[in-house]
């Protein structure tokens, strides 16, 4: 089975996660060290993969589809009840239109 690919809205909570907490944990520790800067970067990561993860976006269940079968149609009613509705033809009505014919000189 292929790895589904992130949607644009897990990459993008997942990016902003990193930026946002690497800052504020860099901020937070006022670390100068490279370990401490490393393991900020790494507990960063981790932090938007995880968000990445369970951001909404990518189902991760099959929808199973379901034939159901067309609703039985109903009965005609009796003659007597039956409703018949009459629509007029429509009405054609002659354009007049002029005669344009030579005058005789």
């Amino acid at each position: 089975m292929a790895m589904p690919r992130p949607t644009v809205a897990q990459f993008a909570y997942g990016s902003c996660t990193v930026v946002l907490s690497t800052l504020t944990l860099l901020l937070a520790s006022r670390t100068s060290s490279a370990a401490g800067t490393a393991a900020v970067a790494v507990a960063a990561l981790a932090l938007g993969l995880l968000v990445a993860v369970k951001a909404p976006g990518i189902r991760r269940t099959r929808r199973l589809s379901v034939v159901r079968p067309a609703p039985a149609r109903p009965e005609p009613a009796a003659s007597a009840e039956r409703v018949r509705a009459t629509v007029p033809a429509p009405v054609r009505e002659s354009v007049r239109e002029p005669v344009r014919e030579k005058a005789a000189s």
